[in-house]
């Protein structure tokens, strides 16, 4: 078959682009902006991309079926000449993963507010580890396993990235209600995606909808710490796996402790000892992915027995989450995709204990269709004044929001040097790159013992991570 996908330079339309070719399928598609690393992988494997939309292109091209990513909206060329016309069939993502994957396999949906990507690479990695050759699909890139998509083995289970974002412009149900759970894993439960959602009982609805297609030999692993997924109520139809710190939980995370040299923590399933964990990956947000990973992974296989934590100790992570760029005498700096409240304070917070007494310097970008309203403001300001020094960039696409609904980053900045943080914002993210550079690496900045600065955004920040990242190593 061919297929036409639109948007495909997106992690998630990629990987899945590869996953079609790999699977036979002559593939092909178009981006505005065909960008790496996406565009790279995508052209190493014999994928021709086209640079923006034509329909004229589209028509000639004909494609058997248009795979129409969730970025793409009513008043794109090649949307409205296919409404048009009818010409050629279309479908979403999630559906053609269903029709083409997850319809004959054992899935593990991995969902969750945080921790979605880490938390399937980890389940993927495991299960690798463990001598099984499971498909995974990972909206992500991750180093561990090396490639963010894989087919697998018929007979092992898919793991994949199970997101509550809406599936395309003409299906607003959630992606992983296609996914055909056999195990879906619960991570935790916020309100973000305020586009999408109307409120958190809006959230905990969809996500209860995928519980329920869950069937009775399935298993649900539930973070049985999050107040937001015990709310979801008993799920009888199917059985339920709780992971998490507290003691009714069935397997608990037990002695977590986090310094300068990594991380240790102990797993028990119920009254015995799974494993003990030494790893580098920060925080305990990132044990219980660890937990949830690992519990998933154990039962979509028929017991805990078959699966050991030892390879934890080598799982290398993802790019982009609490990624290091630079590491030298003074001065470490750190990417992370972080764009909601509880994840950049998760991430604060696992710094202090990394790195103990050091200046804690956190750069934000309110870039999300969330982070860049007023919805989750008030979070952000409670978060941000973990750090010793914050610097706030533009609005991203602010001329899209009225003033009254607009994150307002000089309110957040007046807010954070009232709790004695240093603050700054900017009217462009070059200007504030510039900033940086003259608080981090000009005259006086090399007098401070250590400093450690963290970059939170889910896109590019106008290429000042990068920028900042080569004036540290000069």
């Amino acid at each position: 078959m061919k297929l036409y996908f639109m948007g495909i330079c997106g992690t998630a339309m990629g990987n899945a682009a590869l996953l079609a070719r790999a699977a036979g399928h002559e593939v092909l598609g178009a981006d505005s902006g065909v960008y790496p690393p996406m565009s790279t992988v995508l052209a190493e494997a014999g994928i021709t991309l086209h640079e923006g939309y034509d329909a004229a292109r589209l028509e000639k091209l004909a494609p058997d079926l248009v795979v129409i990513g969730n970025a793409m909206s009513r008043g794109n060329p090649e949307v409205e000449w296919l409404l048009d016309t009818r010409a050629l069939k279309f479908t979403s993502l999630p559906s053609l993963l269903h029709d083409t994957v997850l319809a004959t396999r054992k899935n593990i949906v991995v969902c969750g507010t945080h921790g979605k990507t880490t938390t399937t690479a980890l389940t993927a990695f495991l299960l690798r580890e463990n001598g099984r050759d499971p498909g995974f699909l990972i909206g992500g890139v991750p180093l561990d396993p090396p490639t963010g998509n894989h087919l697998g083995a018929a007979a092992d289970p898919f793991v994949i990235e199970g997101d509550e974002y809406d599936s395309a412009f003409f299906d607003k149900r959630s992606k992983f209600i296609h996914y055909a759970p056999h195990v879906a894993v619960l991570n935790n439960l916020e309100f973000d995606h305020a586009d999408i959602f109307r409120d958190l009982a809006d959230v905990q609805r969809t996500f209860s909808h995928l519980a329920r297609i869950v069937p009775r030999g399935g298993h649900v692993v539930l973070n049985g710490d999050d107040d937001n997924l015990r709310a979801l109520g008993p799920l009888p139809w199917t059985r339920v796996t709780r992971v998490g710190l507290g003691d009714t939980n069935d397997v608990r995370i037990v002695d977590f402790a986090e310094g300068p040299r990594g991380v240790t923590f102990k797993l028990h399933w119920g009254a015995e000892v799974w494993g003990e964990v030494a790893w580098p990956i920060p925080g305990l947000f990132n044990a219980r992915n660890a937990a949830m990973a690992a519990t998933a992974a154990a039962l979509a296989l028929g017991g805990r027995s078959l699966i050991s934590l030892a390879p934890l100790a080598r799982f290398r992570g993802v790019k982009r989450r609490q990624e290091q760029l630079v590491a030298r005498a003074g001065l470490t700096v750190i990417e992370d995709f972080g764009h909601h409240p509880t994840a950049i304070a998760e991430t604060l917070a696992s710094l202090r204990n990394r790195y103990p007494g050091a200046l804690l310097t956190a750069v934000f970008e309110p870039r999300s269709n969330t982070a860049r309203t007023k919805t989750l403001q008030a979070g952000f300001m409670r978060a941000l004044a973990q750090a010793d020094e914050v610097f706030i960039g533009a609005v991203n696409r602010a001329d899209k929001l009225k003033e009254t609904e607009r994150f307002d980053a000089e309110a957040v900045v007046e807010h954070l040097e009232t709790q004695g943080v240093h603050a700054a914002t900017a009217a462009t993210n070059a200007e504030l790159g510039e900033k940086l550079k003259a608080a981090a690496l000009g005259v006086g900045a090399a007098k401070r013992k250590e400093r450690v600065v963290v970059f939170f955004s889910n896109g590019s920040f106008d290429g000042i991570i990068g920028a900042f990242a080569d004036a540290a190593r000069a």
